[in-house]
């Protein structure tokens, strides 16, 4: 009797995982929207009994819940907080960005900005906030915004001065 056929290649199962809706996380953006409207709320969430650690303990950079804070501090430690950290440094792509690459506009380099870990939850309850900060490469031209150049509108001086 013949083997039932199988659907995808033996060698897809890395690619199988990732399509799988079940372990789908948050998008960059969305952790940056997240970022910008009250991160402290997310830090102190109202009892959920469905999620792990009843909602107490979460990552906002990594947007998953842990069981106990020491749990969440073993989390900051490993490589994939760190990772998510280094990718949420690049400002997201955003509806403008894509008009500019359409031509409606001068491109700009997204911003690098700096990341640091969320506070532990005794932090926060001193007052200690998530900070979000930005920085500019002032010694890379490349780095800058191009719609700072200034524009030529007349050509006769130009030409008269080469």
């Amino acid at each position: 009797m013949p083997y039932a056929r199988k659907k995808m290649h033996s060698g897809d199962t890395h690619l199988r995982r990732r399509w799988r809706l079940r372990n789908r996380r948050k998008d960059l953006d969305e952790i940056d929207a997240d970022l910008k409207c009250e991160p402290e709320k997310l830090l102190k969430q109202e009892i959920d009994l469905d999620k792990p650690g009843f909602g107490q303990f979460y990552c906002i950079h990594c947007a998953t819940y842990y069981i106990n804070d020491q749990a969440l501090q073993a989390h900051f430690r490993t490589k994939v907080h760190k990772r998510r950290l280094k990718a949420l440094e690049i400002e997201p792509y955003t509806i403008e960005d894509s008009l500019r690459a359409a031509g409606q506009g001068s491109f700009v380099q997204p911003q690098k900005r700096k990341m640091e870990t969320q506070p532990c939850l005794a932090d926060v309850e001193q007052g200690k906030r998530i900070k979000v900060d930005t920085v500019m490469d002032e010694e890379k031209p490349a780095k800058q915004e191009l719609s700072k150049v200034k524009k030529v509108t007349d050509y006769k001086k130009v030409l008269e001065e080469l």
